[in-house]
């Protein structure tokens, strides 16, 4: 009988397969879900139809009458009313559906008495499925109404819920507020963050002398006052506007959990964003280095290395990047990433139990340096790409409208990535010829190549003068990560972020740091944690990104030349597999010239020999590869050059006491505002006296100036002062 709770279903259903032409007319008859419920409409045809033909059936057989009417009733009792109280349907549909068994059962016992092939018969069977259709239609606008109405109710009440729960927090931080700062501010919003790891509040401040960081000043205390777990923060920054403040509390410890690096190898854009790492929130940080270099410190134990894993994962997964990798250590970053190629040139065996590399495998890292003189090599060809884009791409430039290069998948941007840069960067005390010309190339690299899309992700364990070679470094590397594991509170967060207001105490386990952003994409520094990596993730993400991942533009590889052409030779590549075994379990053999990389983009520009769009370059150099193969094997010793063997000179003597270095660079990076006494003494870890004393006889040395003014006196670096 009548169900008028449902529809029929008319879309989304296939067409049904029909014999004949294999192009048939269409019909104006829409396909029917057979297996829909019924709606007022079909219910109340399935009602008449059913009835004329149970009363065709009866008349024909002689049935007695009072099997319709027993039919009528049971399906009144069973369907009209004990289905619509066990699904609690209104009192309406349960009438509705009574009504149309008992009025259907009826008409079938009549209709068999009196004939049912009689136009009275056909006219008040017509009449009867109109009937049953308009009750139908009237109970399910209303069982409707009353659905959306409970729903309402329903969802009224779970906000009443929420918004009691809002409030009480609102109160609840605007008495700790006031009770911790002594500042009355309004709470006027609350927002529960989606993870369920904590909420975000935002409050108008009263006026006055009131400002947000007099409550960032606070916020150890303020997590204190709310006995938040530990590894759980209070975050404060400024509101949209003015005098108004926003505060992160979360209630849940991220920072302690260990989370792999997400097993999503998807496409990603240097344009769009790069995942970093995980908030307190538990959602991803982005970061943005189409136009910015990007600065990581990090003491020996905090995870930096598995850090690096994951910066090289996002330029990997990125269709519109080529990386480039310095690691003076013996390439030790770079490895894993090249390790793959290596089994499918069959140079490598694989790790027992996995299958070898496809053929078709290429690097995962375009470039990797590991001595001075290959570094060398890297940079004078980025520098030299930066020329050649600039001279060579100005009509792409002014077709875009733009100064910077529109840097896509055919013209993809460098990111060059250095790890540990005390190795490279400060190397100008060492007297050596080669690392003073590569420092000096670095720091044009980046200064100069940001509109051509070049940019530098660098690596150290500290943020010192002496282990960065000078302050360029921090001053153009808007990014800046301080993995805080391992190390005195405060040292690298302060370097980076000389005004920040987070307590790395709070961020002690493997992988927590403090990252930031300056710039229109940037954000204020905040307490993160770094994903979990391994050297089988390295290998998925190469594989997983090998199809997707450029290759250099023609123009850009004719102007970086043989030093580029030829990176994956014998004599400059070969240490990354001499003294292995390949495939045949014996000495791995040398590879042929280039170690198998397609070196078409070098004479075409794309793989498959075609010309790079937006180059405007009819033909290349063809660079002669017929160049002799043999290991070098002064690089495997770290003999790149004569003067890599002079003997190094013992540094100067440091005059004062042992923390007195640090403590100037600490001063240095807090600009022209400088440093007071009291606030040295706690980054250093000594007393008051003791570091005021070392102080003043700095400053009586002329290493720092010392500007008097009562209370707020503070102690300036020469070059700010």
């Amino acid at each position: 009988m009548a169900e008028p709770q449902h529809t029929l279903n008319l879309t989304n259903v296939p067409q049904p397969r029909t014999r004949g032409p294999k192009n048939p007319k269409a019909t104006w008859v829409p396909p029917l879900d057979w297996a829909a419920e019924h709606g007022p409409v079909s219910g109340a045809i399935s009602a008449a139809t059913g009835a004329g033909a149970l009363a065709l059936l009866g008349a024909a057989t002689h049935m007695p009458d009072g099997i319709p009417l027993a039919i009528g009733a049971a399906g009144a009792l069973g369907h009209g009313i004990g289905a619509s109280v066990r699904r609690r349907l209104t009192g309406r549909t349960m009438a509705t559906r009574a009504a149309s068994w008992l009025l259907a059962g009826g008409w079938t016992t009549w209709a068999i008495a009196t004939g049912p092939l009689s136009w009275a018969a056909a006219g008040t069977l017509a009449a009867l499925g109109v009937g049953i259709g308009a009750m139908a239609a009237d109970a399910a606008i209303r069982e409707e109404a009353v659905e959306l109405e409970r729903m309402s109710a329903e969802a009224r009440e779970a906000a009443r819920k929420m918004n009691g729960e809002r409030e009480a927090i609102a109160r609840e931080w605007a008495d700790r507020i006031r009770r911790v700062t002594g500042i009355d501010v309004a709470v006027f919003a609350v927002e529960f963050w989606t993870t369920g790891a904590g909420f975000s509040l935002a409050a108008e401040l009263p006026g006055g002398s009131a400002t947000w960081d007099r409550i960032a000043a606070a916020a150890r205390a303020l997590a204190t006052d709310a006995r938040l777990p530990l590894g759980c923060t209070v975050g404060v920054e400024e509101g949209d506007r003015q005098g108004r403040v926003i505060l992160d509390i979360a209630t849940t410890n991220v920072m302690a959990g260990a989370y792999a690096y997400p097993d999503d190898y998807g496409p990603l854009s240097i344009l769009s964003g790069i995942p970093w790492g995980l908030l307190p929130n538990s959602e991803t940080v982005n970061v943005f280095l189409r136009e910015a270099c990007a600065l990581i410190l990090g003491p020996p134990g905090s995870g930096k290395s598995t850090f690096l894993d994951a910066v090289l994962a996002g330029f990997a997964r990125c269709e519109d990047v080529l990386t480039f990798v310095v690691d003076l250590k013996a390439g030790a970053v770079g490895i894993p990433w090249v390790r793959p190629y290596l089994e499918a040139q069959g140079l490598k065996a694989p790790k027992p139990g996995t299958a070898a590399a496809p053929a078709d495998t290429r690097p995962g890292v375009d470039w990797v340096a590991s001595t001075p003189a290959e570094a060398l090599r890297m940079f004078r060809a980025v520098i030299a790409i930066n020329k050649a884009r600039q001279q060579q791409y100005q009509d792409l430039l002014d077709a875009n409208d733009t100064t910077l290069l529109p840097v896509s998948a055919r013209l993809p941007q460098i990111m060059v990535v250095v790890d540990e840069g005390a190795e490279l960067l400060s190397a100008r005390s060492f007297g050596d010829p080669v690392m003073k010309e590569l420092q000096e190339l670095v720091g044009k690299a980046m200064r100069t190549t940001r509109a051509m899309g070049i940019r530098l992700v660098l690596t150290a364990v500290d943020g010192n003068v002496s282990a960065l070679g000078d302050t360029s470094v921090r001053k153009f590397s808007p990014v800046g990560a301080a993995l805080t594991s391992g190390e005195s509170s405060g040292n690298n967060l302060l370097k980076l972020f000389p005004s920040a207001r987070v307590d790395t105490r709070q961020l002690t386990a493997k992988g927590c740091g403090v990252i930031g952003a300056a710039g229109a994409d940037g954000f204020a520094p905040t307490g993160f944690k770094g994903w979990k990596t391994s050297p089988s993730m390295v290998r998925e993400a190469v594989l997983a990104t090998n199809q997707r991942r450029p290759v250099l533009d023609q123009v850009s590889a004719r102007a970086a030349g043989e030093d580029y052409a030829r990176r994956w030779e014998p004599d400059r590549a070969g240490w990354l597999w001499e003294g292995t075994t390949g495939t045949a379990g014996t000495t791995a053999p040398a590879p042929a010239v280039a170690g198998g990389l397609n070196l078409g983009a070098l004479r075409t520009g794309t793989p498959d020999g075609g010309e790079a769009a937006g180059t405007g370059l009819a033909d290349v150099i063809a660079f002669p590869n017929a160049r002799p193969a043999g290991l070098n094997l002064s690089s495997l010793r770290g003999q790149t050059s004569a003067s890599a063997q002079t003997p190094v000179p013992a540094p100067a003597p440091v005059v004062g006491p042992e923390w007195l270095a640090e403590a100037i660079d600490a001063i240095e990076s807090a600009g022209h505002m400088g440093l007071k006494a009291s606030a040295v003494a706690e980054f250093v870890n000594r007393d008051r006296k003791t570091v005021r004393n070392g102080l003043q006889a700095a400053a009586d040395r002329g290493e720092l100036v010392y500007r008097e003014n009562g209370p707020l006196s503070v102690f300036v670096h020469p070059n700010h002062a």
